[in-house]
């Protein structure tokens, strides 16, 4: 483009002004929309290189300015509304703080000596319960006694540790199995059957 091609655009911009804003405000919706666009549009005047011939200069800056507003526009729409970014502010952070993982830390140690006070295979039974997720039978399988003793067994287990503890809530966060004892009550007296013998 030649200087002569850019000082004429220049002064066409300045000179038809209102008319290029009322013709924009209806193609865009919006008088400020209009305004923006043809602020944009000057300054795009300066970036302008090259020596494209222009025919019709008024098409030429109109096309200039409506590029510029779809341009405002596209970098509007990516950009979070003030609610949005007030949502994000007030997502709550669930991560610990430190004072919480010395504590926790402090409470696992606490919860470790204990532990290793009960019986081999209580302790056994309760870390394959607890930690690694096992259904009751495949620890009977495991350890070669009854699901009735399993069950058993981890039942004293958690109420040494919680009693030690001090908390009653120390194992209540995983899925409680359904005691043989508690599902012949719950399906009445036909369904009783003799008792599996414990070791």
């Amino acid at each position: 483009m030649t200087d002569g091609s850019l000082v004429a655009l220049r002064r066409l911009l300045v000179d038809r002004y209102e008319d290029l804003k009322s013709r924009l405000a209806r193609h865009l919706g919006s008088s400020e929309q209009a305004g923006d666009a043809l602020q944009d549009t000057w300054l795009r005047l300066d970036g302008l290189k090259g020596a494209a011939a222009i025919h019709n200069y008024d098409a030429y800056l109109f096309r200039i300015a409506v590029n510029a507003a779809r341009d405002r526009q596209r970098a509007e729409d990516r950009r979070l509304t003030s609610n949005e970014v007030e949502a994000l502010l007030l997502v709550v952070d669930d991560a610990p703080d430190s004072e919480q993982i010395v504590a926790a830390r402090a409470e696992l140690r606490r919860l470790e000596v204990v532990m290793a006070e009960l019986p081999p295979r209580q302790r056994a039974i309760l870390l394959a319960a607890r930690l690694d997720g096992l259904p009751r039978d495949e620890i009977a399988k495991r350890y070669r006694i009854s699901r009735r003793l399993v069950q058993r067994e981890l039942q004293e287990a958690q109420d040494y540790c919680a009693a030690r503890m001090k908390r009653q809530d120390l194992f209540t966060s995983g899925a409680r199995e359904t005691s043989l004892e508690e599902r012949d009550i719950a399906a009445g007296p036909a369904s009783h059957v003799a008792p599996d013998v414990d070791e």
